[in-house]
């Protein structure tokens, strides 16, 4: 069986509270090697600490997603005192490997784009303090999103752009900032087509395999909480796609993934 690694799950969430133990105990049979956990908003990161201390194949990401920013906007003590808490949860334990997630989601109206910015801009500055990679979260914020990786230098820093949703030109501008492109099970879906054409155009050496449990399924689970034992339908779809074996697909994606979060 050839190794898996797993570069962004929330197993932190409430969805796994019945099973959380079992199934994490299960991934290394099933040739899951290594995964990271990846910190949501503060409570998500105090969680994913213990996810790291409790199991040896767990690594972890310390951050706030865009949509949570406000439980970094309103800690008592400002702003600061919001940083220093996440860069005492990142230093605590070695595994910490990415400063994520972070970015922007305009999705939802109402959305503060400000604070969201504001916040993607302070914690790119607590990666490249801590020298860490960052984990990109953006959705219908393209323009955005590059325009302050470009004027904070996140070239720099290194990364990956979790959950990729653009198109493949768009796709250029991220490939020559170095930055890696999660691709999970939004790839198996029959609407993918733009996903497709970007997987088929991205050299294997800039992608790595990613679930977002409990979110984001493959077909023929669409609609039904994800694992990281999914995997193996995203490494198929992408091996289809760009015509080569699967083994490929996990040989190259492990070493992306060691790459990414320096872990060679």
């Amino acid at each position: 069986m050839y190794k898996i690694f797993e570069t962004h799950a929330h197993f932190d969430d409430e969805d796994f509270d019945e099973d959380r133990d079992k199934l994490l105990l299960s991934m290394k049979n099933n040739g899951i090697e290594k995964l990271v956990n990846i910190g949501a908003g503060l409570a998500s990161c105090k969680n994913t600490l213990q996810l790291m201390e409790k199991y040896d194949f767990i690594y972890g990401a310390i951050g706030v997603h865009p949509s949570e920013v406000s439980d970094l906007e309103e800690y008592d003590g400002g702003d600061t005192a919001a940083i220093n808490a996440l860069r005492q949860m990142a230093l605590s334990q070695s595994k910490t490997v990415a400063i994520g997630e972070i970015g922007l989601d305009y999705h939802y109206e109402n959305t503060d784009k400000a604070l969201q910015k504001k916040w993607f801009v302070k914690q790119m500055e607590l990666a490249d303090e801590l020298k860490l990679p960052i984990v990109v979260h953006s959705r219908d914020a393209a323009a955005d999103t590059v325009d302050i990786m470009k004027a904070n230098h996140a070239e720099t820093l290194g990364g990956v752009i979790h959950c990729y949703s653009y198109t493949k030109e768009l796709a250029r501008v991220f490939l020559d900032m170095g930055y890696f492109f999660g691709i999970g099970g939004v790839i198996t879906f029959k609407n993918a087509r733009k996903l497709v054409e970007t997987v088929e155009y991205l050299p294997l050496e800039s992608i790595v395999l990613e679930t977002d449990s409990p979110y984001l399924a493959p077909e023929p689970y669409r609609g039904k909480r994800n694992s990281s034992l999914n995997l193996p339908y995203v490494a198929e779809a992408i091996a289809k796609i760009k015509n080569i074996s699967v083994e490929e697909v996990y040989r190259a994606t492990w070493n992306n993934a060691l790459k990414l979060y320096n872990l060679e």
